[in-house]
């Protein structure tokens, strides 16, 4: 007796088709599962046959074979056990069930027969779509991660006699509305508003600079001046994600695992605050299953370093090459994955070990050796990679105390939004979303300077030893700026502005 059911698989955030033949003979009882299967999918015979018979059905007898196909590609996770399952009891009633060839079944099985989630199941659905078939079975979990999709009736459901008695049509499940992407989009206030910021107008510039041109930032400070706090306003005032970018972003959680249960496609952008200590792999990707890292979860999003000079330097070094790419590529043994990590770096740190050199309420006690080496940790290389640097110092009880308002997100992000807008039409065909984006030819096309900007810009240029990546960086910067004034060209006050946002280099580090 043969049997053939449909799942798919996961290669890093992408789905894999994957045929489920299972194959009962006669003889010595036996089940054995073939075609490159992980340790945890050899443990899902135990599962399959506990479940199959507390949900009131008969595990084979005999001989049972099963085989994942295509045999050379790595079988890793959960989610074949109920299209396992399911093939078994086709195999012995095949004419008790019809639609097989064109349904996709994902799941885990408990040992009670109950359906739990799986991992990647947005991956594995736009997979499905792809390869033309037209149903999808899956936990009730996993079904407001794929409500979203097009061309495919979506079944949740939440144990396998549910899905028996679906197949066999003596209880159809009831096949789930679409929800589209505009359904789902629903911004709420933000976490962290800005008109509770107190002071701090030249961090504040930063960070509305920042948001409209997607340019990373590096803010330097004594404890207690807010770095923190501004950082968790940046999401606020970020453009809301778009379909395309909700799915990329979701694509990453879901085959991270990240995902909340019954939640949807993600519509606000991530922000990511990893630990100091977190390894190169938790925050570049990889392990031995290749995952993506805090690098990739934060794609579309921010990424926020607190205490950026306590990170291991070497985790540090690996950032460069995603920052600059936007993806990062994962290579083990059994295959090479790629996550894209297009995300804003905002890092925040102390001027010094003691954390009051330059401050004015509060002397330091750090000698020029040990400041030295804490500013050593953060290479060159690194810092021509942020677009934007900030000192700040702590705000005065006069400042905090003060009942003049400060602007909210609201207003910030609207000066945002329409810089971005400027932006998208500038860049329409090119493949550029963002200023931060442009490449050396893009530079050339769009930052244009009039006469007076371009002198004060190779001036700088000779005075400071600004290096040629800082420089076209100063120009992306300068166009932002351009754009939130409403300029055509870029002027030599946009040109100003950029600069003093890049002058900690020669003040710490030179």
């Amino acid at each position: 007796m043969l049997a053939r059911t449909i799942t798919c698989g996961l290669n890093g955030v992408n789905g894999f088709p994957v045929e489920v033949e299972a194959y009962i003979s006669g003889g010595m009882m036996a089940f054995d599962i073939v075609g490159l299967p992980s340790a945890e999918v050899k443990e899902s015979r135990d599962r399959i046959r506990a479940a199959i018979n507390v949900s009131g059905y008969a595990f084979p007898q005999g001989r049972v074979t099963v085989n994942l196909a295509p045999a050379d590609v790595k079988k890793q996770g959960t989610f074949c056990e109920l299209a396992i399952a399911m093939a078994l009891l086709s195999a012995q009633q095949p004419e008790r069930f019809s639609g097989l060839d064109k349904t996709v079944f994902l799941g885990e099985l408990s040992l009670q027969g109950k359906l739990l989630p799986v991992r990647g199941a947005l991956g594995m659905a736009i997979t499905a779509v792809e390869n033309g078939y037209e149903n999808l079975i899956l936990p009730k979990e996993n079904a407001m991660e794929v409500a979203c999709m097009e061309g495919l009736n979506i079944y949740p459901a939440s144990s396998l006699e549910e899905v028996y008695r679906h197949m066999a049509g003596d209880e159809v499940i009831a096949p789930m509305k679409r929800i589209s992407f505009e359904e789902l989009e629903s911004r709420g206030a933000p976490a962290s508003d800005m008109k509770y910021v107190k002071g701090q107008p030249v961090a504040r510039r930063a960070l509305e600079i920042a948001a409209a041109g997607g340019h990373n930032l590096l803010m330097v400070g004594i404890p207690g001046s807010g770095k923190t706090m501004l950082a968790r306003c940046l999401p606020g005032i970020l453009p809301p994600l778009n379909y395309e970018e909700a799915l990329e972003t979701t694509l990453i959680h879901s085959a991270a695992g990240e995902l909340e249960e019954n939640s949807g496609l993600m519509t606000t952008r991530p922000f990511r605050s990893p630990h100091h200590n977190t390894s190169m792999p938790a925050l570049i990707g990889g392990g031995s299953k290749a995952k993506p890292g805090e690098v990739s979860l934060a794609h579309n999003g921010v990424l926020f370093l607190d205490e950026l000079p306590e990170f291991q330097h070497m985790v540090l070094e690996a950032l460069r090459q995603p920052l600059e790419d936007g993806y990062v590529t994962i290579t083990r043994v059994s295959g090479q994955n790629r996550y894209l990590s297009r995300c804003m770096l905002v890092a925040g740190m102390n001027p010094c070990p003691c954390g009051y050199y330059g401050s004015k309420q509060r002397q330091c006690t750090c000698s020029s050796g040990e400041m030295k080496r804490y500013l050593g940790r953060i290479s060159g290389p690194l810092l021509d990679r942020i677009d934007l640097q900030v000192e700040m110092d702590a705000v005065t009880v006069e400042e905090i105390e003060s009942a003049k308002e400060q602007e909210d997100s609201a207003t910030v992000r609207a000066r945002v939004l329409a810089a971005r807008k400027l932006q998208q039409k500038r860049y329409e065909g090119t493949g550029v979303f963002c200023n931060a984006q442009l490449n050396q030819q893009n530079i050339e096309t769009f930052c244009v300077m009039d006469p007076v900007a371009k002198q004060l810009l190779h001036q700088a240029v000779s005075r400071y030893a600004i290096s040629m990546r800082t420089y076209g960086r100063i120009r992306k910067v300068a166009r932002t700026i351009a754009d939130l004034a409403g300029h055509e060209l870029i002027e030599a006050a946009d040109v100003a502005q950029a600069i003093q946002f890049r002058n900690l280099e020669g003040q710490y580090w030179k």
